[in-house]
């Protein structure tokens, strides 16, 4: 399975397929099974969460030829607690037994992929091994992000000791689907200038903020106003695949959002918010008045000094364009990386194998050493060292300096000169939110937008998530925290649309982020802001370690490479709100942790 648990005995499976030829040819699926041919089956999976469907309810009727039924295993094959891949002929399917009950469903994480039955089965969900996606074993809907949508669920029945799974051909071939979402039914006209809810930004949480709402019965109007010219996209993996256009990217086409009334204006720079008017003004003069205002404009760049910031082909990684553009420019060229943030770090990895030279300017002693600890920044400065890539560190620009405008060298204070012919900023960011300073929502002393634990700012319907805010953090005695990851950007779309409906939820989930580099993945779960100790098991210089952070005797947050699925195990141990104790990691043995359930 990879990392520290001993690799599955493969087992034979004989598959026994029916297309069910002698069934009527209509066949009534009703949400207890009684109404089809299948009257004992578990039909796992309401009628309402289309759960034998892609990406639609499951509609009364379907053609006999549109569904496989297999045979799939003896059922004394799986103990309680255990899952299995089993193959249906026309695509493959998770197999899992909880409290005596067989349930099935898709068998890949819709996220990017992930084997699920890697992951860590628990309490009704089973966790993606890769970013900690939950999703609920009888409905396959998502229940913790990262990820939009959710899984197809399959019928499963035993018979003569025989567990027999019947499934959708399209939905085994998918292997996801998206919740079902209503429409808006208000007589709007695209001119208006008045939206019921007005989201400012494209990130996850405006999109998630704006699909929970048509999930949950929301009718009225939606708009979501984007700085970007492109609809929603994959930001993650700007920085690990450069070359990767916004299409392939994109996270939602404008069909999509066009199908589910939910409106994107690209090229929107929100300037000014009146809080009494309730209305916000847009660089190009656009004016919109809202009935709920959600705020999820990420973060920008952070300022740097030097000279020379008028010289070309120096770059803050924002979008898919600036992506090509530094993947063309550096391509045999030399390529020189500012700051060593987890992005920083990423397109350095990612410009190996086209630069002819990847330096990198950091301002601490090593990369990632404030967020992973010194040791683990230093095995993963090594491994850069060993792809190389030079490191100039405890030093910091002076001066860009070009050849009739195009960047040709970076001066650093410490007298170097490096040859560069291209040039990309990866020194941290801070939030983008001086558009609000005047606005009367309150913001901290960084630019922060603060919330409650329902994402509401100070202001009436005005909401806020995402990289932009601090919020109470329960596991720190709901200290204000800003926790800028993907994943948890998700999270807060999804209460802040449920808040604005009047059902309040609070926060519960473990934030999860990760990073790649060398075809190697770093996952990290928890808040380890303030650690004191890490606790390393594993062989750091094989980087296939999981380190374990402290903040006195509890562990706050875990990091790992090639130790899969730990890091999910974790989230789901800190996500039940048990503790950890420091002392229950000390001692080597981690077998506690590790997830024997699936085959």
């Amino acid at each position: 399975m990879g990392g520290c648990f001993s690799k599955p005995k493969p087992v034979d499976v004989k598959v026994e397929l029916s297309l069910l030829e002698k069934e009527k040819e209509v066949d009534g699926l009703s949400p207890n099974g009684k109404a089809s041919p299948f009257a004992d089956c578990r039909p796992n999976g309401a009628l309402g969460h289309g759960s034998d469907d892609d990406s639609t309810p499951l509609p009364l009727y379907h053609k006999p030829r549109d569904y496989v039924e297999a045979s799939v295993c003896h059922v004394k094959d799986l103990e309680n607690g255990q899952m299995r891949e089993v193959d249906l002929g026309s695509g493959r399917a998770l197999l899992i037994k909880e409290h005596g009950e067989f349930s099935a469903m898709g068998h890949k994480c819709p996220h990017y992929g992930a084997p699920l039955v890697k992951g860590v089965l628990s309490k009704g969900h089973v966790r993606c091994p890769w970013h900690g996606a939950c999703f609920n074993i009888a409905t396959g809907d998502i229940e913790d992000f990262p990820g939009l949508d959710s899984l197809p669920t399959f019928q499963v029945r035993v018979e003569k000791d025989k567990v027999i799974i019947r499934a959708n051909k399209q939905a085994l071939q998918s292997q996801k689907r998206s919740k079902p979402m209503v429409r808006c039914s208000a007589v709007i006209n695209s001119s208006t200038g008045f939206s019921h809810v007005l989201i400012i930004g494209s990130g996850p949480a405006a999109l998630v903020c704006a699909e929970t709402l048509r999930q949950e019965g929301f009718t009225d109007r939606i708009v979501m106003c984007t700085m970007d010219r492109h609809p929603p996209y994959d930001r993650p993996k700007l920085s690990k695949s450069l070359d990767s256009t916004a299409e392939q990217l994109r996270l939602r086409s404008m069909d999509f959002l066009q199908d589910h009334d939910i409106e994107l204006l690209t090229e929107k720079e929100a300037v000014a918010i009146d809080v009494k008017a309730r209305s916000v003004t847009f660089e190009d003069g656009l004016r919109m008045e809202y009935s709920k205002l959600f705020i999820a404009t990420g973060s920008k760049p952070k300022p740097m000094n030097y000279k020379g910031t008028d010289v070309k082909n120096v770059f803050h990684l924002r979008t898919p364009d600036d992506a090509n553009s530094i993947a063309r420019l550096a391509n045999n060229k030399n390529a020189v990386i500012v700051g060593t943030s987890f992005v920083g770090m990423e397109v350095a990895a990612a410009l190996t194998d086209k630069a002819h030279s990847v330096s990198v300017i950091g301002i601490e002693s090593l990369p990632f050493k404030k967020a992973l600890g010194e040791k683990v920044g230093k095995a993963i400065m090594k491994l850069f060292e060993a792809n190389r890539v030079k490191f100039y560190m405890l030093n910091e620009v002076s001066e860009m300096l070009g050849h009739h405008g195009q960047l040709k060298e970076v001066v650093l204070k410490s007298g170097k000169v490096l040859r560069a012919d291209v040039c990309v900023i990866g020194a941290g960011s801070v939030p983008a939110t001086g558009f609000l300073k005047q606005s009367g929502i309150h913001m901290d002393s960084k630019g922060f937008i603060t919330v409650n634990k329902m994402m509401q700012t100070n202001v009436d319907g005005v909401f806020a998530g995402g990289d932009t805010v601090v919020f109470p953090f329960p596991p720190r005695n709901n200290k204000k925290v800003n926790i800028p990851h993907w994943q948890m950007a998700h999270v807060h779309g999804r209460v802040a649309a449920l808040s604005m409906m009047g059902r309040v939820t609070e926060i519960k989930t473990v934030p999860y982020f990760w990073s790649a580099m060398f075809g190697k993945t770093i996952r990290y779960a928890g808040y380890g802001d303030g650690f004191d100790d890490v606790i390393i098991q594993g062989d750091l210089d094989e980087l296939r370690f999981v380190a374990f952070y402290t903040r006195s005797e509890e562990v706050v947050a875990v990091a790992s490479m090639n130790y899969d699925p730990i890091v999910s195990r974790v989230a789901e141990v800190l996500g039940s709100g048990k503790t950890i104790k420091k002392r229950d990691v000390e001692t080597g043995d981690i077998s506690w942790l590790i997830d024997k359930g699936s085959q």
